[in-house]
């Protein structure tokens, strides 16, 4: 529609914000009283004084049944239950790395991030190479921006003797580098994996997303692929994989790969948000907000999730003008988080002027809109227009209940068309250049309202980006490419957790 703000809402996500892997350990394992002599610059030596002493009346056996009914706690979603089991462990065993480490997991799920972090710290101020905890504070740093501390940690792990290949801290680092934008230096570190197991699945991962940030595709689509051959069960690879084919304009097989990373695991949130967007691009707002629907249960404080889904029921409106309201509602949660974002700003005017109960929201959403800095001057001769018309409406009685109809007849135009205004533009075929994920978003005309890019950029969702949604458990072996933590037990199979 002429005259539309173009917002490319559809921005990149940080690479390794939404996903980790589970690590595990046998039991609460004993460390040395002596401390280490270098420490994490973050973490504070506690007073021997400050630290709790075991208590006669309990032996290391009491730990062991505690630590044991604290794992079972957690196994069965009792988080309360099991934070409070291995804070007895802790009590009874000071210097229990594997407790202490759980408590940090459990912080994490419990979205309690400083709580995390300060008990990563006190792993790490026993054991600064603690594997499992410099990734899960490395991945925190990470998604707070705190890049370059993410990359002194690991750099400083990697330093410890007989770490210099651990394939674990070598793909977090590269992950790291790689959302810094020093894709070389990504590339070094993934492959110097390679160096020590030339078939680690996470090393190829980092290669291929290397690659698809240099736009070189095919190589991307090659790289994935030798990945796949060692973890054909990693979500996140089949979600890679989709994103690559979509700029290579396949869009039947992003749309197979993106099902089976969802298949492979019902809570992988990038796999929905990029099925939501696919949909999107062919105008499916029905099967789109099924999808971002579904991501946002998974996210529910994701403002990214919660953006996509009301983009969805906008798109609906037409047919629908109660969708209209709930679209309102959705654009409002994300200003809850993102206060004056544009998109949601007049997305939210745009959406509550289709229903008559949501007019008044309309007309303040749609003046703040239009004293956006990102507003044009043609938006705000549209705005002005559409809130003089509304408040016209609003003096006016409400209108009797039209009577019955034949049906099919008198439906509100479906969601491309316009009502008022110029028509929307018609998705694109695969063949074509990169659609847009979605429509103009509003079917009356709304400025600042229209979804930018396609689906490749909606999330990678890279499920090798850390350790840290399970507490540490029972033996295994180490999935490849995500390493064996020294003193820790062992990784179990990785799991994407959507965040």
């Amino acid at each position: 529609m002429k005259g539309k703000t173009q917002m490319n809402w559809f921005r990149s996500l940080l690479v390794g914000s939404l996903a980790f892997t589970a690590a595990c350990a046998s039991g609460p394992q004993k460390k040395q009283t002596a401390m280490p002599e270098a420490t994490p610059p973050a973490a504070r030596q506690p007073a021997p004084e400050q630290q709790p002493a075991p208590s006669p009346e309990k032996t290391d056996g009491d730990a062991e049944a505690a630590f044991a009914a604290a794992l079972q706690a957690y196994e069965a979603g009792d988080l309360d239950g099991a934070r409070k089991g291995f804070e007895a462990v802790v009590d009874v065993l000071p210097q229990s790395l594997n407790a202490q480490f759980n408590l940090g997991v459990i912080a994490e799920r419990q979205g309690q991030p400083d709580d995390a972090r300060v008990a990563y710290e006190k792993v790490l101020l026993l054991d600064p190479a603690h594997v499992p905890a410099v990734v899960n504070l490395g991945v925190m740093y990470r998604e707070q921006g705190r890049l370059d501390e993410a990359i002194a940690l690991f750099e400083r792990a990697l330093k410890t003797p007989g770490r210099e290949y651990d394939a674990s801290l070598l793909n977090s680092l590269s992950i790291t580098y790689r959302v810094a934008g020093k894709l070389d230096a990504s590339e070094d570190a993934a492959r110097r994996v390679l160096v020590r197991n030339k078939d680690n699945p996470g090393a190829y991962k980092n290669l291929a997303h290397v690659a698809y940030a240099r736009e070189k595709y095919r190589l991307a689509e090659l790289l994935a692929g030798t990945a796949r051959k060692h973890a054909e069960n990693d979500p996140a690879l089949h979600n890679l994989l989709g994103m690559v084919y979509l700029k290579l304009e396949d869009r039947p097989r992003a749309l197979v790969n993106f099902q089976k990373a969802v298949a492979l695991d019902a809570k992988f949130a990038p796999g929905y948000l990029n099925l939501g967007a696919l949909a999107l691009a062919y105008r499916d707002y029905a099967g789109a907000e099924r999808s971002f629907g579904k991501a946002v249960e998974l996210e529910p404080g994701s403002p990214d999730a919660a953006l996509y889904l009301a983009w969805a029921l906008d798109g609906q409106k037409g047919r629908d003008p109660k969708k209209g309201l709930a679209a309102g509602e959705a654009f409002e949660k994300v200003l809850a988080t993102r206060a004056d974002l544009p998109e949601a700003v007049c997305g939210a005017g745009w959406a509550y002027a289709s229903d008559r109960a949501g007019w008044e929201k309309a007309i303040a959403f749609l003046d703040r809109c239009k004293g956006l800095e990102t507003t044009t001057d043609t938006d705000k001769q549209m705005i002005t227009a559409k809130v003089q018309g509304l408040q016209s409406m609003l003096k006016a009685a409400p209108p009797e209940a039209a009577p019955a109809t034949a049906e099919g007849e008198g439906e509100g135009a479906p969601a491309d068309e316009a009502i008022g205004g110029g028509g929307a533009q018609p998705a694109q075929g695969s063949e074509g250049a990169q659609p847009e994920a979605g429509a103009e978003g509003d079917a009356t005309g709304g400025a600042g309202s229209q979804p930018g890019q396609g689906a490749a950029d909606a999330t990678e969702g890279d499920a090798s980006d850390g350790v840290g949604t399970q507490p540490a458990q029972g033996s295994g072996t180490a999935p490849s490419g995500e390493g064996t933590p020294a003193g820790n037990g062992v990784q179990s199979a990785p799991g994407a957790t959507g965040r």
